[in-house]
């Protein structure tokens, strides 16, 4: 009898919460950047809503595993479509990928919106965010997009199109018509937020910036002396700047190898590249051509690993190429502070990443593609190492204070209210 009172008292507890989607390539079990954070914000909104996830398989971090095509998740109602899951670095495997998974997830929209559900969605892959709208309005359901990277602005940064081209005259158009009919606007910097202002002037939509987190129920400071990682690279003695994530077109990976090559003979730094992306085959090749010594890769680790390699360093290297201000904001930073490192950045000013190194004082700044700028910073900081314990402790403490998971889940809460 109690147990059919609680199962009535849940039935009228769903039933009076309104149904939000959660619209996402990725999602549960993979936890690549843009599934780890749309899974806990998912998870994080179901006391709020009846949350469904519309998504496909995995095909990054967790590629090869096979999930089920439907079930409930931590409170959560997963659908996933079907897409092909072909080598995402391959450019016309990646727009397979993205165009399977888009029609397949178009038709589910179209089957599965209902009148006034509410919608959020991603704009990773790029395509998603239009198909996803299209099902809204016709299904008279309202969206919410929320901005990870900015098109095309992001293709003009990596040189993939030019500013004045008919690829970015197009995007422009159509995002237009997709700001016009959003019910609001998330972005996850201050230097996004300004763009999107600039691009829906005169649409009235409304905009608001909730920042990704830092991991601090699994990443805090370690003792360096006690890494595992340092004592099996045989790296203890060694000053060590890490770079750790993706390895694509929008990273400056090249002035940070030019600073490598110049400081192999000079002084006792060494450096530890770790991830994948489309220029890891050209970081392989400019390591084994150039014979550069001090340099270590390494693949791509888990997430459950982060503790140990985020604490494998003394500093930490976060970067962008030019024309990335308000186009994209590396989500690793967070993590970095968490584990009470201080961050190099090649960022340009007022970015959002460049206002988080600053503002809490936690690391430098300097300006992409300016490599000898770099060099000159990268001597400072090794002949300066004395002051990187209290940037260190500054790191943690900015996560601590403005980055954490609870309070982001706070401004979705509010916001998809």
């Amino acid at each position: 009898m109690s147990g059919n009172l609680i199962n009535n008292s849940e039935k009228d507890a769903r039933a009076n919460k309104k149904t939000l989607w959660v619209v996402t390539e990725l999602y549960y079990p993979e936890e690549t950047s843009t599934g780890y954070y749309l899974t806990r914000i998912a998870e994080g909104l179901t006391g709020d809503f009846n949350v469904k996830v519309l998504c496909g398989q995995p095909n990054y971090s967790a590629r090869g595993v096979r999930a089920p095509k439907r079930e409930t998740h931590k409170q959560v109602e997963i659908f996933r479509s079907f897409g092909t899951t072909l080598d995402k670095n391959i450019i016309l495997f990646r727009l397979i990928n993205m165009i399977t998974l888009s029609l397949s997830i178009l038709w589910n929209a179209l089957f599965q919106f209902k009148k006034g559900d509410q919608v959020l969605v991603v704009t990773t892959p790029p395509s998603l965010p239009f198909i996803t709208a299209f099902a809204s309005l016709v299904r008279a359901a309202s969206y919410t997009l929320l901005i990870h990277d900015n098109y095309p602005e992001i293709l003009i940064a990596v040189e993939k199109a030019k500013p004045e081209s008919f690829l970015v005259k197009t995007l422009n158009f159509w995002n237009r018509w997709l700001y016009k009919y959003a019910a609001k606007i998330i972005v996850v910097g201050r230097d996004m937020e300004k763009l999107i202002e600039l691009k829906t002037f005169g649409l009235d939509i409304p905009i608001e910036t909730i920042p990704n987190w830092a991991e601090l129920e699994t990443v805090e400071p370690a003792e360096r002396a006690e890494n595992s990682l340092l004592k099996e690279l045989n790296l203890e003695e060694k000053f060590v700047f890490l770079y750790a994530g993706n390895m694509g077109y929008p990273n400056d990976l090249e002035s940070i190898v030019e600073c490598a090559e110049k400081l192999k003979n000079e002084l006792p730094v060494h450096f530890i590249f770790l991830g994948a992306g489309v220029k890891r085959n050209w970081l392989e090749k400019e390591v084994k051509e150039k014979n550069l010594t001090n340099i270590t890769l390494l693949p791509p680790k888990p997430r459950s690993e982060q503790r140990i390699f985020l604490n494998a360093c003394d500093v930490a290297l976060v970067s962008l190429v030019k024309k990335m201000r308000g186009v994209s904001m590396p989500s690793r930073t967070y993590n970095i502070l968490a584990a009470g490192k201080p961050i190099l950045a090649l960022a340009e000013e007022t970015s959002e990443l460049a206002q988080v190194v600053a503002e809490d004082e936690v690391g430098w700044v300097v300006a992409p593609n300016s490599p000898e700028d770099l060099l000159q910073k990268m001597k400072q900081i090794y002949f300066e190492k004395d002051n990187l314990k209290e940037l260190g402790k500054r790191a943690r403490l900015s996560a601590l204070e403005k980055y954490s998971l609870e309070t982001a889940l706070d401004k979705y809460k509010q916001a998809m209210r």
